[in-house]
């Protein structure tokens, strides 16, 4: 048994939800965030609302095998060539997720003004019940889940550093999440999602 199976939690039962949270995953996360903040790209994004452009509250950069372009909210990613580091990251958090991984989109959120709004990682290339593994590290932030029908009440989880949270079945469909900006003061927060491009060509 892997150290990460002894914290296994999983989020509270709601219908179409399927989350599992491993606490303390990652126990070298500290070497880890390091090595992110130093290492990334990072870009500032923006997107296209009422015909004006608004800059993307944090840093991010896309990562994966050769091809796997992602769009989303109007964007088009092209990814980086995986690093030493991602790719160690990614085959671990494959194993705990039981599902491989070929792109990660990596997140950084500066201060508690960073946040990502309401959605759901549904875009066509994931297909059509993605297994998203998210593994957090850096100052630890809330991270919030509602049904898109309303029909249950939202389900919270406070996600710290080195956790790593699974989201797989119809969670993408049924269900939206979002991290919250906060008027704590609050450390810098990296987060990871890695995910599976669907293949184009076999839709």
């Amino acid at each position: 048994m892997t150290d990460w199976a002894l914290f296994h939690e999983a989020i509270p039962d709601a219908p179409g939800l399927s989350v599992d949270l491993h606490r303390g995953f990652l126990s070298d996360a500290d070497a880890h965030l390091a090595g992110l903040l130093g290492e990334t790209p990072w870009v500032q994004g923006e997107i296209v609302a009422a015909g004006q452009r608004h800059p993307i509250p944090r840093l991010e950069a896309w990562y994966g095998d050769p091809g796997r372009t992602y769009t989303y909210s109007g964007r088009r990613l092209d990814p980086l060539p995986w690093t030493p580091r991602l790719t160690g990251l990614r085959d671990r958090c494959a194993e705990a997720a039981g599902d491989p991984f070929d792109s990660v989109l990596v997140n950084r959120y500066r201060d508690g003004r960073d946040a990502v709004g309401w959605h759901a990682d549904d875009e066509p290339e994931l297909g059509p019940e993605p297994v998203i593994a998210s593994l957090s590290l850096g100052a630890t932030r809330r991270f919030r889940l509602r049904r898109k029908d309303g029909c249950h009440d939202p389900v919270t989880a406070d996600l710290e550093h080195g956790d790593l949270l699974v989201m797989r079945g119809a969670t993408q469909v049924l269900w939206q999440h979002c991290l919250a900006r906060t008027a704590r003061p609050v450390g810098e927060r990296v987060n990871l999602t890695f995910r599976r491009i669907v293949d184009r060509q076999r839709r």
